[in-house]
């Protein structure tokens, strides 16, 4: 074979692989676009969301306060009554124990 044939064939090829390798890789950008755009709209969506739980935690945040608030003199109260019923039910045994 002649070397100029060769020469010839090598080129063909080369070019034919550069340009499988270019649509290869526009194939891989357009994939990679195409995934860029759903990440964007994912962390938009993500936003919202974040938005929203941020709104709804500050509208009950200071209802949060009042509940805490709330429980605090139901509490005091139970203690309250508990002491009372036990020094009264303390003061029964007393008196029980007298007679």
């Amino acid at each position: 074979m002649d070397s100029d044939k060769i020469v010839y064939w090598l080129t063909l090829i080369d070019s034919a692989c550069w340009g499988i390798c270019f649509w290869w890789m526009f194939r891989i950008s357009s994939r990679q676009d195409a995934m860029l755009n759903e990440l964007k709209e994912q962390g938009r969506r993500i936003e919202r969301l974040s938005k929203a739980e941020h709104d709804l935690i500050k509208e009950v945040h200071p209802q949060v306060g009042e509940i805490k608030e709330a429980v605090d003199e139901v509490v005091e109260a139970v203690k309250e009554e508990a002491e009372m019923n036990s020094s009264t039910s303390k003061k029964e045994m007393h008196s029980s124990k007298r007679k």
